[in-house]
């Protein structure tokens, strides 16, 4: 039941060229930043990457695609990376913009083994080009298909050994539901405590869909804008 690896490095050795994955964060909140950094040692090619965004020019998941590393990104937000648009207008980088509910849902889909879903959200829309479209009660609906990966990325606060996890805030965003939607989900969690520690009733994820688990180091939790506003009178 110890899931525990020593590194970030071995937690990925696995992943080959061609992977298709699924990296949990919001922004720059919430990244496997300990597991991207692997990933960009590692040095693989040809990816495709399901997360709600691509980081920012030079961090998080950035620091793939400016690498070269990253295929194909299905995403629902875009507009913090500039080496991102570059790619894309020039036909480097294939891009599936999802909207955000739909993506999370898709991904939420996966993990609960239903195959696809309707949903109005995208109805007479770009989104609903190439897709089924059908009538319930007078109402249009797409049909959207759920999301897989071979391996997901997830950034954790707490876990134990065993792998049951707690996210902080909105740190959690779309990383619990990556973890069922991902073949080999891949951990990284700020502190690993004792199995027992964790009181069952504040689990977020329960170990069944962990496979591998990391002590993360080094976090910058970088944020993509600071805007400080001078204080009244200052």
């Amino acid at each position: 039941m110890n899931k525990l690896v020593e590194s970030a490095d071995a937690a990925v050795a696995d992943i080959p060229d061609g992977a298709t994955l699924m990296v949990g964060g919001f922004g720059l909140c919430g990244n496997p930043e300990n597991l991207i950094a692997a990933l960009h040692r590692k040095g693989v090619k040809g990816l495709t990457i399901i997360s709600n965004n691509c980081g920012t020019t030079d961090q998080g998941l950035g620091v793939l695609l400016q690498a070269k590393q990253v295929k194909k990104m299905v995403s629902s937000y875009v507009g913090e990376n500039k080496e991102f648009e570059r790619q894309y207008l020039s036909g480097e980088l294939e891009v599936e913009l999802v909207p955000q509910g739909s993506l999370a849902e898709r991904i939420r889909a996966g993990g609960a083994g239903i195959p696809a879903f309707y949903t109005a959200t995208g109805v007479g829309t770009q989104v609903a080009e190439g897709k089924e479209v059908r009538a319930f009660d007078g109402r249009e609906y797409l049909l959207e298909r759920a999301l897989r990966a071979d391996f997901s990325l997830v950034k954790a606060w707490k876990a134990d050994a065993w792998g049951n996890l707690v996210f902080h805030e909105t740190a959690r965003n779309f990383n619990p539901t990556m973890c069922a939607a991902g073949r080999v989900c891949i951990v990284e969690a700020e502190r690993i405590v004792p199995v027992g520690e964790l009181d069952p009733d504040q689990i977020h994820v329960p170990s069944i869909y962990v496979k591998r688990l990391l002590q993360g180091r080094d976090y910058r939790k970088p944020i993509e804008r600071r805007t400080v506003r001078p204080r009244r009178g200052a």
